[in-house]
């Protein structure tokens, strides 16, 4: 790598300064990460950045971005507040094992541009919690956001002391082959995306964390609150018009909830496409049986007009619902939609919604979640059970809820590991343990060497020798 090489100067750069950061104590580190965190987080930055998402990607709503931005940076903190990450970490004198936290060097981190700095953000202020540095890739929509994000983070960094070159970015526009020479030369990869960049990340060579499609589903039981149940559905599903991957895209209704569960989403402002609007929009929404860049993260009210569906019903429409029965290709309103548009499917019982979620998932987004409203805890259990997700999300509101929560304990996140359902390496939400390897002091204790009678002896009383 030579000095004219932009990459290779980014990557001389991030690891001269990851040296040095790298010799810091705990105290140190976490200043840094307060840093970054308050560099997103002073109510007039985050507005700037939130403006600029939304006028540079077209995607979502500014204050939506600016909640995101201020929540998810903020939970992210708190998980990480008192978290020891430098030097020995754990101690299990029974087993003889000391843990020593050590960083994993340099690391890539591919962003979207649906979440241009809340995205970055999270991911900058894991990688500093675990004495890395990060070089940020973000996708062209989002370079400018991410840009703008640098020059805070750099200059809070610049009151604790910190190299600025610990955070850095690739030059905008970037490029196909300037991501991949990044990623070949990185200790880590860590991508959020778009399919070709996770794929483009697990073929580099390099050890790599990608997430899986999103296509969340939830299911509504007779036995939730209709009122309640529809109030959080249309939170997630309208929240920064549904950017996030954690919104539902499906709705799994058991007959007997169907009616009034209808009647409260309407409440709402949900508005049930008649046939021929559903057709409408779905030529609007999936031109050559693709989603349409032009809108995805939009207003219900503008997509309605682009699909030309008319009429009044339409002018206060928070989300728009589809009644379908089919799940595939051919039913492309049953896959990710990345906008406020739900698809109902009706259903006799839990047992065939199971059903239907396990054909949604077979089709699109195994791996990520489901959502649940009104269910037993053995019920829930099932659903944990016999679904190919990570996690099982009950009785709140979704696209929260996955991503952490003041109210669950999953690590605050905006990458969500979808397991080998999803193709992914992880199954738990990206956190700063990812940005970590472990050194282990292994000691010896007393000898324990079990008897064959204690290891065969139930195999043998029910099947013999």
């Amino acid at each position: 790598m030579i000095d004219s090489d932009p990459v290779g100067t980014l990557l001389v750069r991030a690891h001269s300064a990851q040296a040095e950061f790298a010799t810091w104590t705990q105290d140190r580190v976490d200043a840094a990460v307060a840093a970054a965190g308050w560099a997103i987080i002073e109510p007039g930055r985050n507005r700037r950045l939130a403006e600029q998402a939304v006028r540079d990607t077209g995607f979502g709503a500014v204050e939506d971005k600016v909640r995101k931005n201020h929540r998810k940076t903020l939970g992210l903190l708190r998980d990480l507040q008192g978290v020891r990450t430098v030097g020995v970490i754990a101690e299990d004198c029974a087993c003889g094992i000391t843990e020593i936290a050590r960083p994993v060097g340099v690391v890539a981190a591919v962003t979207p541009s649906t979440n241009p700095a809340a995205t970055p953000a999270n991911k900058l202020i894991n990688a500093l919690k675990g004495g890395n540095a990060i070089i940020l890739a973000p996708s062209p929509k989002g370079a400018s956001t991410c840009a703008l994000l640098l020059d805070f983070v750099h200059a809070e960094l610049a009151k604790v002391g910190a190299p600025p070159d610990l955070v850095q970015q690739l030059p905008p526009p970037g490029s196909r082959a300037m991501l991949a020479e990044l990623m070949g030369h990185v200790d880590l990869i860590v991508a959020t995306g778009s399919r070709t960049n996770v794929r483009a990340a697990y073929q580099s060579g390099k050890p790599a964390l990608g997430v899986g499609v999103g296509n969340v589903a939830a299911i509504v039981l007779p036995t939730a609150d209709p009122v309640v149940t529809a109030a959080r559905i249309a939170t997630s599903k309208t929240f920064d018009h549904a950017t996030s991957c954690s919104s539902e895209n499906s709705l799994v209704v058991v007959e007997a909830a169907w009616e009034r569960f209808l009647a409260a989403l309407r409440s709402e402002g949900g508005v049930l496409a008649t046939p021929a609007e559903k057709a409408s929009l779905g030529k609007a929404l999936f031109p050559d049986g693709r989603l349409s860049p032009r809108l995805i993260a939009r207003p219900a009210t503008e997509i309605a007009r682009l699909a030309g569906l008319d009429g009044a019903v339409y002018d206060n429409c928070r989300f728009i619902l589809v009644s379908e029965q089919g799940v595939g290709p051919l039913f492309p309103f049953s896959g990710e939609k990345l906008s406020p548009v739900l698809a109902l499917y009706r259903v006799p019982d839990f047992d065939a919604a199971i059903t239907l979620v396990q054909r949604l998932y077979d089709y699109q987004g195994k791996g990520h979640s489901v959502g649940v409203h009104g269910a037993s805890a053995a019920q829930q259990l099932r659903l944990g059970l016999e679904l190919p997700v990570c996690r099982v999300i009950v009785d709140q509101v979704h696209c929260f809820a996955v991503g952490g929560s003041f109210a669950n304990r999953l690590p605050f996140s905006l990458s969500m590991g979808c397991g080998t359902w999803g193709g992914n390496g992880f199954s738990d939400n990206l956190n700063y343990r990812h940005f970590l390897n472990i050194t282990r002091i292994v000691r010896p204790i007393p000898e324990r060497v079990p008897s064959e009678e204690d290891l065969f002896g139930d195999y043998w009383r029910l099947y013999g020798k």
